[in-house]
């Protein structure tokens, strides 16, 4: 057993669609979860034409923009990459921090792998859902951004803004394991 010191990271991500392959990741925004002001942010240009409205609706982004402003995918995740190894030392261990981070993490994995060839987050995932349903004990519809806001009190908001969102729910991350610190400490 190692006691190599984990990075938590705070990974959200905006799509053209559900699923990934189909679908494109169109942007990154990432921030260490107890340092947010340390960031990532990348748009990325689209694999193909295949959108649904209403994602693009929520995110305000264009496919054809970003088909001519956004990195290649391989030159997108290769940057992510390269900032990733600033936040860890060789032995240390990034974790991906998300909420609803089987969504994000979906993405970010496939696109690791197709584009990069390894993921530097290995295999997982911690979701700031299941963690507060484990912590408080609470129903899954409880989960939701603002019923966990009303709890938590969160002076940052979710914009659909990748990098902004990635900083909120790294603020919410960090109030709840603050609780969960306190509650063990009792």
């Amino acid at each position: 057993m190692t006691n190599a010191r984990e990075v938590f990271v705070s990974v959200d991500i905006e799509t053209s669609g559900p699923i990934p392959g189909e679908y494109s990741l169109l942007s990154i925004g990432a921030c260490s979860a107890f340092d947010p002001d340390n960031g990532f942010t990348v748009e990325v240009k689209p694999i193909n034409d295949k959108f649904d409205a209403k994602a693009l609706e929520v995110t305000g982004l264009s496919m054809k923009d970003l088909s001519q402003r956004g990195l290649a995918p391989t030159a997108a995740l290769e940057a992510f990459s390269d900032w990733l190894a600033t936040l860890a030392d060789p032995g240390e261990t990034l974790v991906f921090v998300g909420f609803n981070a089987p969504f994000d993490w979906s993405f970010v994995n496939y696109y690791f792998h197709r584009f990069s060839g390894e993921n530097p987050f290995g295999f997982t995932a911690l979701d700031i859902k299941a963690l507060y349903m484990g912590a408080t004990g609470c129903s899954w519809r409880d989960t939701r951004s603002s019923k966990i806001a009303e709890v938590l009190k969160p002076t940052l908001v979710g914009t659909h803004d990748a990098l902004q969102d990635a900083r909120y729910q790294a603020e919410i991350f960090r109030l709840l394991w603050g609780r969960i610190s306190a509650d063990q400490q009792d």
